[in-house]
């Protein structure tokens, strides 16, 4: 019997790119329903930063994803411009009904071939790839924007914070790094029910931090 994940995702994160990359690696009865959010939105709900949003983490995701893809023999290549404003391409992905092939070409026009994110001669070459001749009518379409919104909402609801996340069972695996986990526990589904792995769930709080360490 089939068993079904969806995963949330953003064009803007490169992680997602490179765990798209590797969804060769997912059991071939696992059905996967992709589903386009706004990253930014997430953050906002959960009132944190973006690794691109902190200088440091900045430069180092930068590093550790074109040192990742190199190891994996991953095309990479980091678009002219980071974080852009990736709206037009979710909103295209979701017209398109976020077929797989579409959401994989999005990526790698991106990702693969370092093309801007936002720029209208490069969301023009992307959409002459796809075969798109009416791509602002798609990406305007109130429905489709509304679509978009009702994703990012939805993840919210289910207790999304980050992309790339897999969402299974209603157990939530976060980030590219986790994936053999998830691995594991799509092998033994009892995983999280047993041991440090259960107890772990509700760990209680023994410290919160203060606003402002000069408050």
């Amino acid at each position: 019997m089939a068993r079904q994940a969806d995963w949330y995702f953003d064009f803007v994160s490169p992680y997602a790119y490179l765990q798209l990359e590797a969804f060769d690696r997912l059991p071939d009865d696992l059905e996967v329903t992709m589903r386009p959010v706004l990253f930014a939105g997430l953050l906002g709900h959960w009132e944190s930063k973006g690794p691109a949003e902190i200088p440091a983490k900045r430069r180092q995701t930068y590093r550790h994803c074109h040192w990742m893809a190199g190891q994996r023999g991953i095309p990479f290549k980091t678009p002219p411009r980071h974080p852009f404003n990736p709206l037009a391409v979710l909103r295209l992905a979701v017209a398109l009904e976020a077929e797989p092939t579409i959401v994989r070409a999005i990526f790698r026009h991106i990702w693969a071939e370092g093309r801007d994110g936002q720029d209208p001669e490069s969301l023009a070459a992307l959409a002459e790839a796809l075969g798109i001749t009416d791509m602002t009518a798609r990406i305007g379409d109130p429905a489709v924007k509304d679509r978009l919104r009702r994703n990012t909402d939805e993840a919210i609801g289910r207790g999304v914070f980050g992309v790339p996340t897999f969402v299974i069972d209603d157990e939530m695996f976060w980030g590219q790094d986790v994936t053999g986990m998830m691995l594991d526990y799509l092998r033994d589904p009892e995983l999280f029910r047993r041991g440090d792995l259960a107890r772990l769930g509700d760990l209680p709080i023994a410290a919160e931090r203060k606003e402002s360490r000069l408050g």
